[in-house]
């Protein structure tokens, strides 16, 4: 999945070995002039990520299991919903209460807040390195880190000015700078110094504040992650962005060329649709589809090219 700047595609190979591809255009929510305003653009940057990527899961899954007749079957809404719900609450439980009541068997022997509060950061860093490099030991998640690491190369490929062909696509490595794997390590880091100024209050309000404050912590890691991606060659974004790069070692590998073939399927429509121009591209056996589910997104919009 690919998000332009008016439009996010999908592309998907089917069971028959054709690429399906897909766009819809973006929700105007999330697209308008609150897009560009300071911190608060983190917020809806993260809530949107949900949605889309909701959104594109449930239709891939569709479109990859359609059979010989087109017959395919989405997941009900209800069933997305609680998903989702149940996911959020164990993401927060495990990478932001579970170090808290770890860290808590430790503070009677910790004088100072501050260090209590680095241990707890160091244990949040420790398990989302782990459960990261233990998933990626999973042959299915082997794949899918593989489309991951397809999708970054496209988008290398993009913003090179490159055509892109599977040997141009070849040629760049599959960490990048705007990832989601990046946000989540910034978010980590950033944590540890935001939860810093909090001290240690009793544990029922450290509990409260680590869930409340999570807005607070995207919002500025939206803006770390922001700040390199737009300004690459910098010195200081390069340093910046080095951790999250290193992390993407965990959560790409290199693709196979039909894996390739899909990224630039689900890239070339998101810049079609962005030009409004239809898809007909080397790879791709359908004809372009699209929904027009929202009015015309604001022009003028800095959401660059990125992936899902």
């Amino acid at each position: 999945m690919i998000r332009g700047r008016e439009y996010y595609s999908l592309a998907v190979r089917r069971p028959d070995g054709n690429i399906f591809h897909y766009h819809e255009r973006l929700n105007t929510a999330f697209t308008g002039p609150v897009r560009r305003i300071p911190f608060l653009r983190g917020v809806l940057v993260l809530a949107e990520t949900l949605i889309l990527g909701i959104k594109a899961l449930n239709r891939s899954a569709a479109l990859a299991s359609t059979d010989e007749q087109g017959n395919g079957e989405e997941i009900p809404n209800w069933l997305l919903f609680a998903t989702l719900s149940i996911s959020l609450i164990l993401g927060v439980g495990i990478f932001f209460i579970l170090p808290l009541l770890a860290v808590r068997l430790v503070d009677p022997f910790i004088g100072s807040d501050l260090v209590s509060n680095l241990i707890e950061g160091a244990i949040r860093l420790i398990i989302l390195v782990g459960y990261v490099g233990g998933i990626g030991l999973m042959k299915d998640i082997q794949r899918v880190f593989a489309y991951h690491g397809a999708e970054h190369m496209a988008v290398h490929t993009h913003e090179a000015g490159l055509p892109l062909t599977v040997q141009n696509v070849r040629k760049f490595d599959t960490p990048h700078p705007r990832c989601g794997t990046a946000f989540l390590l910034t978010v980590v880091l950033v944590s540890v110094v935001v939860f810093a100024f909090l001290g240690r209050p009793d544990m029922e309000w450290r509990v409260i504040s680590r869930v409340l404050l999570i807005p607070v912590v995207a919002s500025i890691s939206y803006e770390f992650i922001r700040f390199y991606g737009l300004h690459p060659t910098w010195p200081i974004a390069r340093l910046m962005s080095l951790p999250g790069l290193w992390m993407q070692r965990l959560t790409t590998r290199q693709p196979e060329d039909d894996q390739i073939e899909v990224a630039i399927t689900a890239m070339g429509a998101a810049l079609a649709a962005d030009a409004g121009q239809s898809y007909i591209g080397p790879f791709a056996a359908f004809p372009d589809t699209v929904e027009e589910a929202e009015p015309q997104a604001a022009e003028g919009e800095d959401s660059g090219m990125v992936e899902g």
